[in-house]
C-alpha cells in the first residue's frame, strides 16, 4: 500500500499538468485579448519618451469605463485619410485635446495652449519646437487631438487639419500605454505629466 501512494501522486501530477498548462494558456489569451496588449514602437515619433524598438504595455479595458484624458499616451487605429503605411496599422501618440478643447499653436512664446492654458512640455524631443506649423482648432465631440513627442518627425493631427480638424475618433482608440516593459533597462511607467493638471475644462458652447 505504501508503494502505491507515491505512484498515485505521480500519476495525478501528470494528469493535472496538461490541464494546468491549458488553463494558463487560456488565461494568457484572455488577458491579451481583453485586458492588456503589447505594442512595439516602430518609429521615432514619440522619442525620447518612447524609443524605436521599445515595447509597451497597453491597458485595453480602461476606456470602457472612462474617456481618454489629456496627456495620456494612446494606441489607436488611424483614420483612413491618414494613409498609414501597410506596416503601421496602429499609431501611438499623446492626447493633447479632448472634446470641446480649444487647442492653439503657437502663442507669443511659441507654446501650445489648451483652453488658453500654456503647455510647457517637458517630454518634447530635445531641440524641437512645439510645432513648426500654426493651428487653431476646437476638438469636435467624440474626438481627440493627438501629437507625437518628437514633433519634427511625427505624422499626427497637425497634418490632417482639413479632416475633422486633424482629430481622431475616440472609438478608434484601442487602449492606454501605461508602461515600457522591454528592454528591461528601459522599464518605466508612462504617467501623465503634471503640466496637464492645470488645463481648465473646455469652454461650454
Amino acid at each position: 500500500m505504501r508503494a502505491e501512494q507515491p505512484k498515485r501522486k505521480r500519476l495525478s501530477f501528470w494528469i493535472e499538468l496538461p490541464i494546468l498548462i491549458v488553463f494558463a494558456l487560456v488565461l494568457a489569451l484572455l488577458v491579451r485579448t481583453f485586458l492588456v496588449q503589447t505594442f512595439y514602437i516602430p518609429s521615432g515619433s514619440m522619442e525620447h519618451t518612447l524609443e524605436i524598438n521599445d515595447k509597451v504595455l497597453v491597458n485595453k479595458l480602461i476606456y470602457d469605463f472612462r474617456a481618454p484624458e489629456r496627456g495620456e499616451i494612446i494606441v489607436f487605429q488611424p483614420p483612413p485619410s491618414w494613409d498609414a503605411p501597410p506596416n503601421e496599422q496602429e499609431f501611438i501618440k499623446r492626447v493633447i485635446g479632448t472634446p470641446g478643447d480649444k487647442v492653439v499653436c503657437c502663442n507669443a512664446a511659441g507654446k501650445v495652449t489648451v483652453n488658453g492654458y500654456v503647455l510647457t512640455e517637458p517630454y518634447l524631443y530635445a531641440g524641437n519646437v512645439p510645432s513648426s506649423m500654426p493651428f487653431s482648432i476646437e476638438v469636435p465631440a467624440g474626438r481627440l487631438f493627438v501629437l507625437g513627442d518628437h514633433r519634427e518627425v511625427s505624422g499626427d493631427s497637425r497634418y490632417h487639419l482639413t479632416d475633422q480638424s486633424g482629430t481622431i475618433p475616440i472609438k478608434s482608440v484601442e487602449g492606454r500605454a501605461f508602461a515600457i516593459y522591454w528592454p528591461i533597462s528601459r522599464w518605466a511607467p508612462l504617467s501623465v505629466p503634471a503640466i496637464f493638471d492645470g488645463v481648465p475644462a473646455a469652454p461650454r458652447s
